[in-house]
């Protein structure tokens, strides 16, 4: 009898714990309040491979195209690199094209849309990928990877009015992404067509930039003008954000006061040490000239286009360029410490302009 007993109260035991089992969330159980979890390990990017385009330009603003592989040297942070990928023009190429579409620039999308036809015939010739894509409140995959030119110049053809956002940040950052996917034996080009002016982007400068010279991307521009726009557009009235008889101080339009510029105390700063400063303090912003600057802070060059017809040159004399670079690739002997890694190119003849990106930045 008392084995008996003692076989039913194990079955009501088992019972009674399959019914608390039923009733319980499903997944693991919160640990106790005063057990931590283990913090999560840190991501650090590691940069094993360097690529650098080079311009190289004579007195006159020619392209100079004769130099050799022992002409260059390539010094990182104080210590010469031994270049190992040297090429001119020949390289396969992947551009996103970055195009602002807002109502803030309707008036100049027809002559943007235009440029297709330059996009298909000076950019796409050769082993050439190319992506659109376009932004106003937000950035816009409006033509994925391709080779074809017919495609790209559709793509532009089509290129809607948007709204009156400008998300510059996040149509680049989406445009480093992209780029961040191909092959590392491609060079990786942004070509953006846009104001230079930022308005609601979730990504900050400091972070486009960093991860654009992170992943070997070179940023060219060909700056829109909200002023020409509105020349040719309804007129729009837009209150002064200072109260009546207050003009704004004086000083260097659009630059943020970092320590190179306080130093210099004019706007003739140089653009590449305020691309350094930004990508190490990204939480700052430089509200004007941020094309500007990113072209400095890649190796690129930003080209201002008030008229249609500088547009259209401004982009053709881009184009010409990338078909006309250098590149030099090389493996950092210390490039995944953390930091601003300084890269300097030179040539070893005289009279000689050499225009490359200044370096990366690493956490």
């Amino acid at each position: 009898m008392l084995r008996a007993r003692d076989v039913a109260m194990t079955v009501m035991a088992v019972a009674m714990a399959a019914a608390v089992r039923g009733q319980a969330p499903p997944g693991p159980m919160a640990p106790p309040g005063h057990i931590q979890e283990a913090p999560k390990p840190s991501v650090r990017v590691n940069v094993d491979w360097v690529s650098t385009p080079v311009t190289v330009r004579n007195g006159s603003g020619e392209l100079v195209l004769n130099l050799s592989q022992n002409d260059f040297h390539v010094m990182q942070d104080g210590v010469e690199q031994k270049i190992e990928h040297f090429d001119l023009g020949g390289d396969p190429l992947s551009v996103v094209v970055v195009v602002e579409n807002s109502s803030r620039v309707e008036a100049l999308l027809p002559a943007v849309r235009k440029t297709g036809i330059l996009l298909s015939q000076d950019v796409m010739p050769g082993d050439v990928r190319a992506a659109l894509v376009s932004y106003d409140d937000r950035a816009e995959i409006r033509q994925p990877w391709t080779t074809s030119g017919d495609a790209m110049e559709r793509a532009m053809n089509k290129l809607p009015t948007g709204l009156s956002g400008a998300a510059l940040y996040d149509a680049l950052s989406k445009g480093v992404d992209l780029l961040s996917r191909e092959p590392r034996t491609r060079r990786r080009v942004i070509l953006a067509m846009a104001e230079p002016v930022d308005t609601g982007s979730e990504t900050l400068f400091g972070e486009v930039l960093r991860a654009a010279q992170q992943q070997n991307v070179t940023i060219y521009s060909v700056g829109l003008s909200t002023t020409a726009a509105e020349l040719r557009g309804e007129p729009r009235y837009r209150p002064s954000p200072y109260p009546p008889g207050i003009s704004p101080m004086p000083g260097p339009p659009g630059i943020a006061p970092t320590p190179e510029i306080v130093q210099n105390g004019s706007g003739g700063a140089d653009l590449g040490a305020v691309a350094i400063w930004i990508v190490q303090h990204v939480k700052d912003k430089v509200k004007e000239n941020v094309l500007k600057v990113a072209a400095a802070g890649t190796g690129g060059e930003n080209i201002s286009g008030f008229k249609d017809r500088t547009i259209e040159k401004s982009l053709s004399t881009i184009a010409g360029e990338l078909h006309a670079q250098y590149t030099l690739g090389y493996r950092p002997a210390e490039g995944n410490q953390p930091g601003f890694h300084k890269i300097e190119v030179s040539v070893d003849r005289g009279g000689l302009n050499v225009r490359a990106r200044p370096g990366y930045y690493l956490e």
